[in-house]
């Protein structure tokens, strides 16, 4: 007897169908899986045999192969034992044979129950687009990929629910599509801040443009504290940026099944404990990391020179390109990273160089070796630095609140409005991501703005890629003004936002 079905595979975000071809044949009793499958794909036989021993279906008489094809590329995991299952009830007569239009992915217990699997949303995704129509999955995954729009998910709690769906006993309702409610970020607001209007500045701008930005001061001085409130002026997601940011974090295993759809921005704050797979990820099965959980979000590294080097020169692909690649003998698995990265630091061990209100006691060396391990390279994919200096006591004391998140999320919004329509038939979301060739198209410059930027590159010796970063700034800025243009006011703006690198690190 020859039967096949339709499963989901994945290898980090990429998800490809999967045909479980089954034969079954008299002669010497056996059980194999070939396809290509580690060793949790070949530790499935033994979870099917006691999944399907406690509904008294036995197969130990039998001679089954199962192929996984396509045969040349690598099955990882456990999501294939439903669709073995499935396999194996269709060959045997116990559900129908004609399952051309459905899908099974998920692993089975040894008592028969589905067990939660991660990555559902993005096989569920691919599944659509191959032509499936019906999408079976463990029950705990239904709330996920009923996201996924024109395909009918069916949440299984066991193999037995399956076969008297089949049979026609008792079948599954289909999951009804979910729909995330309106959130908005828990966080304290922009109005607690008190003075540091430079700062302030600086993040909206940062928050309009979606840019990296460094903030670097004095120990509490409230850099982590803005830092922090920076997702209450950031831009709701768009639907699509939702279900991308959902994938990766289905990947990692960090959904709420409550609330299996991200619908915030994420915001990841990274110790300067972690290690490089820590944050870019890896794995002998790469798994993402938090720049790739922080996708469509923020993530801040506080405490920037305490980061080991190599970590830190981990970033700058990722920073550059928005996508990280991991290789692998088995293969290559990439994953988005489209973030903006805030970091804070102090300008030296003990916090208090240039900070006129307190002695530094820290050596020129000390102080040098403390700022050098952050390189040329990932300053210059920095696009905004900022200064948070220690505030006199008569503004820590001003009980008047500062300008509320509301209304800078309002501008920043405005902003945001203003590239969507200019990015219309590209794939660049934000100011920060305009690419090279379009860059003097959407970014044109007064007489007196491009007199003062050409005078400013010679005068700073500005790299190439920190010339296009104060460009977009600008831009950026332009855009907050509802300006088309952008003015010289605009360029003074943005090369405001890089004059640290002068004062700390000498360039």
């Amino acid at each position: 007897m020859f039967g096949k079905v339709y499963a989901v595979g994945l290898f980090g975000m990429n998800a490809f169908l999967v045909t479980a071809e089954i034969i079954t044949s008299r002669g010497q009793p056996a059980f194999d899986i070939v396809g290509l499958g580690d060793l949790a794909v070949q530790e499935s036989k033994m979870r099917i045999r006691g999944a399907l021993s406690g509904m008294n279906i036995n197969i130990s008489g039998q001679r089954i192969t199962v192929n996984l094809a396509p045969a040349d590329v690598k099955k990882s995991g456990s999501m294939y034992d439903l669709a073995i299952i499935a396999a194996i009830l269709s060959v045997n007569g116990i559900i129908p044979e004609n399952l051309s239009d459905c899908a099974f992915l998920g692993e089975v217990s040894l008592g028969g129950s589905l067990v939660f699997t991660n990555g559902a949303i993005g096989m569920a995704i691919e599944a659509k687009k191959r032509g499936i129509k019906k999408l079976f999955l463990p029950a705990q995954n239904a709330r996920e990929a009923s996201v996924v729009d024109g395909l009918e998910v069916y949440g299984v709690d066991n193999i037995a629910s399956l076969v008297r769906h089949f049979t026609g006993k008792k079948p599954i309702a289909p999951a009804d599509a979910y729909k995330p409610p309106e959130s908005v970020f828990e966080t304290e607001d922009f109005e607690d801040i008190k003075g540091q209007h430079f700062a302030r500045k600086a993040l909206e701008v940062a928050a309009a443009g979606f840019h990296n930005v460094l903030l670097i001061g004095p120990p509490g001085t409230g850099k982590s504290m803005m830092a922090k409130r920076l997702p209450s002026i950031l831009p709701p997601m768009s639907f699509d940026e939702s279900i991308e940011t959902t994938s990766i974090h289905s990947i990692a295993g960090q959904l709420d099944s409550e609330k299996p759809i991200v619908a915030v921005r994420p915001f990841r704050s990274v110790s300067h404990t972690a290690s490089a797979v820590g944050l870019i990820g890896g794995g002998s099965v790469p798994k993402p990391g938090e720049i790739s959980l922080a996708h469509n979000g923020v993530l801040f590294l506080d405490e920037l020179p305490e980061f080991d080097r190599r970590t830190l020169e981990a970033l700058r692909q990722p920073l550059e390109d928005g996508v990280i690649t991991i290789s692998r003998a088995q293969g290559s698995v990439t994953y988005l990273c489209d973030i903006m990265l805030v970091a804070a630091m102090n300008p030296c061990p003990c916090g208090n160089f240039g900070n006129p209100k307190a002695k530094c006691t820290c050596t020129q060396r000390m102080i040098q070796n403390y700022l050098g391990k952050i390189s040329r390279p990932v300053l210059d994919r920095i696009d905004i630095q900022a200064e948070v200096p220690q505030l006199a006591y008569n503004e820590l004391s001003n009980m008047q609140k500062g300008e509320p998140s509301s209304a800078i999320l309002e501008r920043i919004q405005r902003a945001r409005e203003v590239q969507k329509k200019r990015f219309e038939g590209t794939d660049i979301r934000s100011n920060s991501r305009i690419t090279p060739g379009y860059l003097r198209e959407m970014c044109p410059l007064t007489a007196e703005a491009e007199d003062m930027l050409a005078e400013s590159f010679d005068r700073l010796g500005l790299s190439a890629r920190a010339y296009d970063r104060i460009l977009k700034v600008a831009r950026t800025c332009a855009d907050l003004s509802a300006s088309e243009v952008i003015r010289k006011a605009d360029i003074a703006s943005a090369i405001s936002f890089r004059s640290l690198d002068r004062k700390y690190w000498g360039g």
